[in-house]
């Protein structure tokens, strides 16, 4: 038979957005220190002379010192984090938001001493502002570490994924070890329900295998002798045996892991922008504060121009804009991992929304990448279930790739698989059988001329379209014929729907023959293909289209695909692909459904969104307040005070992270939805 194949510390937490690892250590201990230090704000802003001032009544006696004895705890032990973070950015000459906090609350801590003490005028004692300030900054910092705390959750929850034991077989008996004892070549016990401590092949049993965790699948896949497992999956009906393949840091999940820390780590161009803007922002808050205090000593109020300076510092802090891009990415980066879509590259990411082309390859990501029978012909009186069934018992012995394909099509048909007898294979011909004292047999080409028999007339059609024939005989009589090709993945054609319905553009690039290429094309609804492309050529095709003014992403799985994938504006691998093709792309998608491209282009614009939604309240916000605190609107009356500069500042902080927070409503197991705000 012929058989064609075809972690930062915590006063530096604030200083860089990229790492988070250590942001979760640090909720806890931000919340116990934001409560303690409201419950001491509270006698502060009371027996604050100013705040009593304001109210209508008079601190007296040994209680106006307890302002200043409270609240120099308050400077010391709840500014500490900001203060801290202010030295460490002027010791690397990097000043940025840590520097305008502290010297925010430096310049208050001194004004309010010096007015305590009769040294400034008594409107210079800000003591409960100061209280108000730090106590409104550490909420602001509590929910920024809280909000990125959660980003982590992914890694967290790919780890908790590895059962705690494994039941490991050694001399016939099963032992209980970790997964971390486990080698290759072990052979373990997983039992119904029971989850893969590492990767391996099934040797025994069959079972439906809950693997959502990793490829974002959510229906069960049927897993039988022979088939991949992957770390972290769950069978979930069936007990197994499987053999270890990779354990420990070789699994798929670990590499997962590694993919979605490094994703978490990497710089993007809007991280970089935002690293910019809070620059700029650093210089021109010291600007409006130097001017605003010229001006007001100018016509002779200096006292104004110390309240004034300080507001203008507090207002202008870019505390908000150091949150609005990295936790996006952040939290989009985690989205997307539970979903099965892993980032390896924040800026792939990014340029997933300015895609206008996708070129799928064919094989293994627009098809299954395995034959399977797409047709059958049978011969009266004999039925395609008759053709199919009696074909499967010859072939159910062979291991042959096109016997597989014969005996799942039965399968799928519920077709009851006859024992056989004297089974025989002979290469390039085909196999015989004898299925209830019948010889069937299945072959090509050189079976029909070693039997003499005629093929039948719609071979022709299918040879036209690339695929492989196979003719069944019963005897020396031909029942039927069988046309097996590479079958098309059932998600391929709403995926090209789908992208198509956005106004992107779908192109196919495989290295077979034209006429195959154009079938399979023809099948999934895409207009342009190129065909016949050598693997050494599919990078010069993605250099065509980026000629045309096209954002190409490509979507390959193979070794030849690599190159095309580094070239593409957005390579994206199909995660069962080759680990050359993976580490050529900037997008994992660790399942085979093409439609996760969608996800991705979807997850892209949200993001995109989320971060231009951000960038321009924490920073436009910045823009319109500072004046204000500056005391434009002084003659027509309007002064902002400090303590509601310190408001507005906190808020601009919890409306950023609130805002990213949304960013969890999109759904990516659903590639048509369109995400809302």
């Amino acid at each position: 038979m012929t058989r064609h194949a075809a972690a930062p510390a915590e006063p530096d937490a604030h200083a860089g957005h990229d790492g988070h690892s250590g942001h979760a250590d640090h909720v806890s201990r931000f919340r116990r220190l934001f409560w303690i230090m409201l419950v001491v704000a509270i006698p502060v802003v009371l027996t604050s002379p100013m705040f009593g001032m304001i109210i209508g009544y008079e601190v007296q006696g040994w209680a106006r010192w307890l302002a200043p004895a409270l609240g120099t705890v308050m400077y010391v032990r709840g500014g500490a984090p900001f203060l801290t973070g202010a030295v460490s950015e002027l010791r690397a000459r990097k000043p940025g938001m840590m520097l305008l906090i502290g010297l925010a609350i430096t310049v208050a801590f001194v004004a309010s001493w010096g007015a305590s003490l009769g040294a400034l005028h008594h409107e210079l004692e800000f003591w409960w502002e100061l209280a108000l300030l730090i106590v409104i900054m550490l909420l602001g910092h509590w929910i920024e570490m809280r909000s990125l705390a959660q980003t982590t959750s992914a890694l967290d929850s790919l780890a908790a994924l590895l059962p705690d034991e494994a039941e490991r077989i050694e001399h016939g008996e099963t032992v209980r070890v970790s997964p971390a004892e486990l080698r290759i070549g072990d052979v373990i016990v997983i039992r119904p329900g029971g989850r893969l401590p590492a990767d391996g092949r099934i040797i025994q049993g069959a079972a439906s295998v809950d693997e959502s965790m990793i490829t974002g699948e959510s229906r069960a896949v049927a897993r039988t002798i022979g088939d991949p497992v992957i770390a972290g999956t769950v069978a979930t009906d069936s007990g197994l045996r499987v053999e270890i393949t990779a354990a420990g840091t070789d699994t798929a999940l670990a590499g997962i892991q590694r993919l979605v820390a490094d994703a978490q780590a990497s710089s993007s161009r809007a991280q970089r922008i935002a690293d910019r803007a809070a620059a700029g922002l650093f210089w021109f808050a010291l600007a409006s504060a130097a001017i605003t205090a010229v001006i007001w000593s100018s016509v002779g109020l200096p006292d104004e121009a110390v309240i004034r300076t300080i507001t203008v510092l507090v207002i202008a802090c870019p505390h908000a804009l150091g949150l609005a891009i990295p936790l996006v990415v952040s939290i989009a980066t985690e989205r997307a991992a539970r979903a099965g879509i892993l980032v390896k590259d924040r800026l792939a990411l990014e340029t997933m929304r300015t895609i206008d082309t996708v070129l799928f390859d064919k094989t293994g990501t627009l098809t299954k990448g395995t034959p399977a029978v797409t047709a059958v012909e049978p011969v009266a009186p004999f039925t395609a279930d008759d053709v199919i069934s009696l074909a499967a018992a010859a072939e159910q012995d062979s291991e042959h790739p096109l016997a597989k394909a014969i005996v799942n099509a039965a399968g799928e048909r519920r077709l009851e698989i006859r024992p056989a007898e004297d089974f025989r294979s002979s290469p390039a011909v085909g196999v015989s059988a004898r299925v209830d004292g019948r010889l069937v047999k299945v072959g090509g080409p050189d079976l029909l001329a070693e039997t003499h028999t005629a093929e039948l007339p719609i071979a022709d059609a299918w040879r036209a379209e690339g695929a492989i024939i196979l003719h069944v005989l019963l005897g020396d009589r031909v029942i039927g014929a069988l046309r097996l090709a590479d079958d098309i993945r059932a998600e391929s054609i709403s995926a090209v729907e789908a992208l198509r319905a956005r106004g992107i553009d779908v192109v196919m690039i495989t290295g077979d023959a034209s006429s195959v290429a154009e079938t399979v094309a023809a099948r999934v609804g895409i207009d342009r293909v190129f065909a016949g492309v050598r693997p050494e050529d599919k990078a010069s095709r993605v250099r065509a289209l980026q000629a045309e003014g096209r954002r190409v992403a490509m979507v390959g799985d193979g070794v030849n695909d690599a190159p095309a994938l580094a070239q593409a504006d957005v390579g994206l691998a199909i995660g069962a692909g080759t680990d050359v093709a993976i580490a050529s792309a900037g997008v994992i998608l660790a399942g085979d459904d093409p439609r996760a491209v969608i996800s991705v282009i979807d997850l892209s614009k949200a993001g995109y969104r989320k971060m231009t939604q951000n960038l321009w309240w924490a920073a436009g916000y910045n823009l319109l307040s500072v004046p204000l605190a500056a005391g434009v609107l002084a003659p027509v009356g309007f002064v902002l005070p400090m303590s509601v500069g310190a408001v507005l500042m906190s808020l601009s902080t919890i409306v950023v992270a609130l805002n990213a927070q949304l960013l969890r409503r999109l759904d990516l197991r659903m590639p048509s939805g369109a995400p809302t705000d």
